[in-house]
């Protein structure tokens, strides 16, 4: 089945290490949309990241602190759908309640890839 990568833009990430903030209301309805994906067999993987001041961009000229584009809304995570075509995933992913929280979605078909290693 086809497989789309959904990109979570917000206006920062709520996950931070080390802090209890994982609780909140924001983090729960997240909990409860991917809970829902995995119980419908269609989220298939999924990755929250930290908050953008603690990413480190790496370009020619060297490494610097901070996202490669600094812009309102950061990507602060991202999951993968299968769906059986573009219109199902761009339905399934609409549910995400990051949309009614003022952030906003990118689904893109995935061409190739997967885990490598062990």
């Amino acid at each position: 089945m086809p497989q789309y990568a959904v990109l979570i833009y917000s206006a920062e990430s709520a996950h931070t290490p080390g802090e209890t903030a994982d609780t909140s209301e924001a983090i729960a309805e997240c909990d409860e949309h991917a809970e829902a994906l995995i119980t419908d067999a269609v989220m298939t993987a999924a990755w929250a990241f930290t908050p953008r001041s603690m990413a480190r961009s790496v370009r020619a000229d060297g490494v610097s602190e901070g996202p490669f584009y600094d812009t309102p809304d950061a990507l602060v995570g991202f999951y993968v759908l299968e769906a059986p075509d573009l219109d199902t995933a761009l339905a399934t992913a609409a549910t995400n309640s990051v949309v009614r929280q003022g952030g906003g979605l990118e689904v893109r078909p995935i061409h190739s890839g997967g885990f490598v290693g062990s």
